[in-house]
């Protein structure tokens, strides 16, 4: 009598010692087929022969799956006996068969520290080759502007100029503001040991206009307008509609790159003032409020106290700042690759990237320039 176990998907003859398959072994019905497979009492310590004549059809999935579960038994693919299969199933098991050995056989990388440490320096080194080539074309464009100014896309730059600069006003006001109030505070807790409260704003006055406004505005302005640089023009690349701007014989960095930098140029110290303003107010604000210090007293202290050349000191920072931020993001949009994950990691890259240049660059200049006039 023959001993035949049956599942929907296949069976298993144990007096042939044959594995039957049939129906449709494809994607559709990869849960049922593995149900299948699992249900059936398949011996491991005797030759195995794999029936495919009351096969319907055959994908690499299902052929995938099959070569799996007998290999997970400890059958050893090799020894397999096939019979009843078409020329194509028989060629697709085979493709399967050596894409899984292949596959096997790839060893997993060693990230060691000197693989990382080379890889980054090398990433480096193409990043820096990459932006002084950009340079070199932005310089290129803005000299052929210079002698041809006709060329300037006003339209451009005014849209720019909206974008990036009154669009950010009530961000830069509110979060200048809290700043100044929040180190006014934190200041004032201090000063009132000493019962020297009006000299809060000495240290207020040096403190926002020398360094937190810059900084904060540049911050800012690299996390909202940076990015939607890097964005936008990520966006265009990946549509082509760069390369449709060079076809019709204009240059991408004079319509594209130069009226977004020159928007910072102009747009990042006028940010930088309202910023001194406001965290001047919410100084003042809190120590009328926590310290007893008339807003007449303050105005008139802190013009006494802050010398102008602190103040222009702070401004005089902007337009590095604006420069930087404006070459790191357009160099990442314009370089980025043809795909929506490239647009998003360069458009992480600008924000990082410029976040720290900017800090850094503000130590550089607190390093040149420590005299507090």
């Amino acid at each position: 009598m023959q001993d035949v176990t049956a599942t929907r998907h296949c069976r298993w003859d144990a007096d042939q010692g044959r594995l039957c398959l049939q129906g449709h072994w494809t994607l559709a019905h990869l849960a049922a087929i593995d149900a299948d497979l699992k249900a059936l009492p398949l011996p491991v310590e005797r030759p195995l022969t794999i029936d495919g004549s009351a096969l319907v059809r055959l994908d690499s999935v299902a052929a995938n799956r099959l070569l799996s579960h007998l290999q997970g038994l400890g059958v050893d693919p090799a020894g397999l006996a096939w019979i009843g299969f078409g020329a194509r199933e028989r060629e697709l098991i085979t493709l399967v068969a050596e894409r899984r050995g292949a596959c096997a056989a790839i060893p997993l990388p060693h990230h060691g520290l000197r693989r990382m440490l080379g890889w980054h320096v090398f990433e480096l080194g193409r990043n820096t080759v990459s932006m002084l080539a950009f340079v070199g074309r932005v310089a290129a464009a803005l000299g052929e502007l210079v002698r041809r100014p006709t060329r300037l896309r006003l339209r451009e730059l005014t849209v720019q100029l909206e974008m990036v600069g009154l669009r950010a006003i009530p961000l830069i006001i509110m979060m200048n503001w809290l700043i100044g109030v929040v180190f006014a505070y934190l200041l004032g807790i201090q000063v009132q040991k000493f019962g020297a409260n009006v000299f809060v704003v000495d240290g207020v006055g040096l403190a926002i206009t020398r360094e937190l406004a810059p900084l904060i505005t540049a911050v800012l302005v690299a996390g909202r307008s940076g990015a939607a640089f890097t964005a936008h023009l990520g966006a265009m690349r990946v549509n082509q509609e760069i390369d449709a701007i060079a076809v019709l014989g204009l240059s991408p960095w004079q319509v594209l790159v130069l009226p977004r930098l020159l928007a910072l140029l102009v747009v990042l110290p006028l940010l930088t003032a309202l910023g001194d303003v406001a965290g001047i107010l919410g100084a003042a604000l809190v120590a009328d409020w926590h310290l007893g210090v008339t807003p007449t007293t303050f105005f008139e202290r802190l013009q006494e106290r802050l010398p102008l050349a602190t103040a222009l000191f702070g401004l005089s920072k902007a337009p590095v700042f604006a420069l930087v931020i404006g070459l790191i993001a357009c160099h990442n949009g314009m370089t980025v690759a043809r795909d929506a994950r490239s647009v998003g990691l360069a458009t992480t890259a600008t924000v990082v990237h410029s976040i720290v240049m900017v800090i850094l660059i503000d130590a550089a200049f607190a390093v040149a320039y420590p005299e507090i006039k």
